[in-house]
């Protein structure tokens, strides 16, 4: 509770506090999406965390994810959970190293409350779009945010009551468009924002 009440406490009311820490988030991929926007959940309050992925750390990934040189060949799953200990001890974290399919996606998040889907691929996002658009959960996604310079297209999109999507809509990653820290910084703490928007939002 030192998190909350010494760090937190001076921003946010009680109340507050406790609205935040009653939400349960997925994240599906755990990369410069993922990973840093996890991050901006847990300085913000959010405690009860499912983190998956399959993949590991590896050195490609530290110019722009929440990992560091140690952690190099660790699943990144278990990476990120120590990471995210290191914030706030005081986290409920889930923690899976496996690969999502559409066949065991609800056996990981059927009791979430949001999803953020942080996908590499168009097939993979496909996939967490066909199974939460139409559900009861807040879907959180991502779209355009490669490369640098014009940081102010990223934005943030409320497409349905439950989707939101982030980013340019357009710059995907390519020979002239790499993925660099900043823009994908920003797209993250924009998921996590709109997060905590809707969550007070919710509660009104």
């Amino acid at each position: 509770m030192a998190f909350y009440e010494e760090v937190l406490g001076r921003y946010l009311s009680a109340e507050q506090l406790q609205e935040i820490g009653s939400w349960k988030i997925g994240l599906a991929g755990l990369g410069g999406l993922g990973s840093n926007c996890a991050v901006h959940l847990v300085r913000t309050g959010f405690r009860r965390l499912v983190l998956v992925d399959f993949d590991l750390v590896e050195p490609s990934n530290l110019n722009r994810q929440f990992y560091f040189p140690d952690q190099i060949g660790q699943a990144k799953a278990s990476a990120l959970r120590d990471n995210l200990l290191r914030i706030n001890p005081d986290l409920d974290l889930a923690v899976h190293q496996i690969c999502l399919t559409r066949d065991n996606l609800d056996h990981y998040f059927h009791d979430c409350d949001i999803i953020v889907e942080a996908f590499d691929t168009p097939e993979a996002k496909q996939m967490l779009a066909a199974a939460y658009l139409h559900s009861d959960k807040l879907l959180v996604s991502a779209s355009g945010l490669a490369g640098w310079g014009q940081s102010v297209r990223i934005r943030t999109h409320r497409l349905k009551d439950r989707f939101i999507l982030v980013g340019d809509l357009e710059t995907a990653v390519d020979a002239t468009h790499p993925p660099l820290a900043p823009r994908v910084q920003i797209a993250a703490a924009k998921m996590a924002d709109a997060i905590l928007e809707y969550v007070f939002n919710s509660k009104g």
